[in-house]
């Protein structure tokens, strides 16, 4: 089994100081980036929110459901990686969200316009690790999705930081029952 390893959305935006930030994010960086450096994972992706227009995604009145302030606008220091992540950490980075809400990385493409999904299984990739931000949202998505597309799927908690707590135990739930594995930890 080949694992590779997904880090979602580990964006200035989404880190403390962000303008969305999450409690957590920045320590989630600096985990992520030493976990990378470790050589844990010959495989290693990375998605990204990259909004130029995403319609009703962005609200100066969000709900935090299904809308939210201005986040990770193309061009901008928030769509960027936070450090200590750097692009070339990376084998590809998937972009997603342009012109549309998108929580999935395998709603995004790489720079060839290839999807995480082909993208994987061209490199005989068969199994993922999940982390990043957030964990309630972006990272349940692209969980989701890995197992919809038949990728064995843990998503490592310990490296991940979620907007809402409390919904951990019904994200928990969620991923269990679509046959994700939901580990403390590395």
């Amino acid at each position: 089994m080949t694992t590779a390893l997904i880090v979602v959305d580990v964006q200035n935006d989404f880190c403390e100081g962000g303008s969305l930030a999450v409690a957590g994010g920045a320590q989630v960086a600096a985990d992520v980036a030493a976990l990378i450096e470790s050589g844990a994972y010959a495989t290693v992706v990375a998605t990204r929110d990259h909004h130029i227009d995403p319609g009703s995604h962005f609200s100066q009145t969000p709900d935090y459901v299904d809308s939210w302030p201005p986040h990770c606008v193309v061009g901008t220091p928030g769509a960027e990686l936070h450090e200590p992540l750097r692009a070339d950490h990376f084998a590809a980075v998937f972009l997603k969200g342009e012109y549309e809400a998108a929580y999935s990385g395998f709603e995004g493409h790489d720079a060839d316009r290839a999807t995480l999904a082909r993208w994987l299984r061209d490199a005989g990739v068969t199994a993922v690790d999940v982390v990043g931000i957030a964990t309630d949202h972006c990272v349940r998505a692209t969980a989701l999705d890995a197992a919809r597309e038949g990728f064995d799927v843990r998503v490592v908690e310990g490296l991940t930081a979620a907007v809402d707590p409390e919904n951990l135990d019904r994200v928990r739930q969620e991923l269990t029952a679509a046959g994700v594995t939901v580990s403390p930890s590395r």
